[in-house]
């Protein structure tokens, strides 16, 4: 099975990055669309795992919950990550209590590097990916969502846990959840 383990930003950010997707898609409808369900932001992306590997990683993860408290953070703006001019990545900025995120997931990251899990990360960027381009050299079109996006603001979630997502098939599902339950 495809893991990786992730934090959710509630229904508010969900609805509207899908009502901006929507908006955004007619500048760019040759690229790959986040589905709603994809609205998450990955911290350790682990790959192909044997079933037979999930009580070790759930042995590993519990404990992060109890070093982190639940945190806040807002998503609007972005850009895009490849050519200026012909893009392979549309992203909304992620803001807010990044210090906590990025605390959380550098724990993720070594609770399963014992375990042969490297983070592909050197330092964790948080960024919430709206659209791929289907061309590997780029779309030009996501140039075009990315000045769209300058002004959006997609509003604030609750982050309060960590979660174990499988992808299977394009959705993905919780095979295990960390609630964070430090006090501040």
């Amino acid at each position: 099975m495809r893991l990786f383990t992730a934090v959710t930003l509630g229904s508010t950010i969900e609805s509207r990055a899908t009502s901006e997707m929507e908006r955004l898609r007619a500048l760019a409808p040759h690229s790959r669309w986040v589905k709603a369900e994809g609205v998450h932001l990955t911290l350790v992306f682990l790959g192909e795992v044997e079933e037979a590997r999930l009580p070790s990683l759930r042995e590993a993860l519990e404990p992060v919950g109890s070093r982190h408290a639940p945190f806040v953070l807002s998503v609007g703006g972005g850009g895009s990550f490849g050519s200026p001019s012909r893009p392979r990545v549309l992203w909304a900025d992620v803001r807010g209590e990044t210090d906590a995120l990025k605390a959380l997931q550098a724990d993720a990251a070594a609770v399963l590097q014992p375990l042969g899990f490297e983070s592909e990360h050197r330092e964790y960027t948080a960024h919430l990916t709206l659209a791929r381009a289907k061309d590997p050299h780029g779309d030009p079109a996501l140039a075009r969502c990315a000045q769209a996006l300058h002004t959006s603001d997609f509003g604030e979630g609750r982050v309060d846990r960590l979660i174990l997502f499988e992808s299977r098939g394009g959705h993905y599902h919780s095979r295990l959840e960390v609630p964070l339950t430090r006090s501040k």
